[in-house]
């Protein structure tokens, strides 16, 4: 049969065939020698043994994958962050929705916490930009609705700085999904194996990646963006890359670049452009092998 992975744990890889409960299965030894490690979220072949578990044969491709946390197959990055206290610094959203993008996987912006702020201006600035953005409110359901029906039918991932309610929103969206999941960290024991621990959970007719990789902007231990493909991390960009005078601009300070003429026409925001000199900036200062390192 064929399934996709919804959690790692201990050796065993729980299997979703659409039938039944998760099927614990080992991997082939084969796949060892071949060097490929499944990873939760993955789509598998898989032989169901008599005992009722089961053996994965084969990884079917990959769209994308992240090695901190490891998982595979990511259709949308929930970007969550709030204009109330804690304001996320625009910075932040910058550089997780360049990841996203970077990795092929959609962006999706949530300012929570509208009952308090509305993050009109923000919101507005990320749509012209060519983002999907919501404004919610955990509190008052503002927005949920939209929410749930933008990840429903899709793998997503949650991301935001602490305390800007994206456990207050999962629990609006699948009420009871934070006493399951802190069920399941308790049985694991807290601090000892939850970080290994990744796991897809059903939410509003969707899957999310509920791991502690994903909880936080720290995208440090994450794969670096080289810089020669940061430009294509940001979307409105696009229209102007093949514009510039010279071959190879960095699209930073050099003369004739499109991408700084549309920031000064008001195409482009330039706060997004100050967040991609900045993410380019760091990324000149990493070396090359350790970005192959990463890869």
């Amino acid at each position: 049969m064929t399934g996709r992975i919804v959690k790692a744990l201990s050796g065993f890889y729980y299997v979703d065939g659409g039938e039944g409960g998760p099927i614990p299965c080992r991997g082939r030894g084969r796949l060892r020698h071949q060097r490929v490690t499944p990873l939760v979220g993955d789509r598998v072949e898989v032989t169901v043994t008599e005992d009722g578990k089961g053996v994965v044969d084969a990884v079917l491709p990959r769209k994308n994958q992240f090695s901190r946390p490891s998982v595979a197959n990511i259709d949308q990055m929930v970007i969550v962050c709030s204009g109330a206290v804690p304001v996320t610094d625009p910075f932040l959203i910058d550089r997780m929705a360049a990841m996203a993008e970077w990795k092929g996987c959609e962006p999706l912006i949530v300012f929570n916490k509208c009952d308090l702020e509305r993050s009109d201006g923000l919101a507005a600035l990320y749509r012209e930009a060519g983002f999907p953005a919501l404004q919610v409110s955990a509190e008052t359901g503002e927005g949920v609705e939209a929410l749930a029906a933008a990840i429903a039918g899709k793998v997503s991932a949650f991301t935001g700085n602490s305390g800007v309610g994206k456990s207050s929103i999962l629990n609006a969206l699948q009420p009871g999904f934070g006493l399951e999941v802190g069920e399941i960290s308790e049985k694991l024991g807290r601090g000892r194996h939850t970080t290994r621990h990744v796991e897809l959970f059903p939410v509003a007719g969707g899957l999310v990646a509920d791991t502690p990789g994903f909880s936080s902007f720290d995208v440090e231990q994450m794969e670096a963006i080289p810089k020669g493909e940061l430009a294509g991390a940001f979307r409105e960009f696009a229209p102007y890359l093949d514009l510039c005078r010279f071959q190879g601009c960095a699209h930073v300070k050099e003369r004739g670049c499109a991408v700084r003429e549309a920031v000064s026409e008001g195409k482009i925001s330039p706060g997004r452009h100050k967040s991609y000199v900045r993410l380019y900036e760091q990324a000149k200062e990493i070396p090359e092998w350790e970005l192959a390192k990463k890869q």
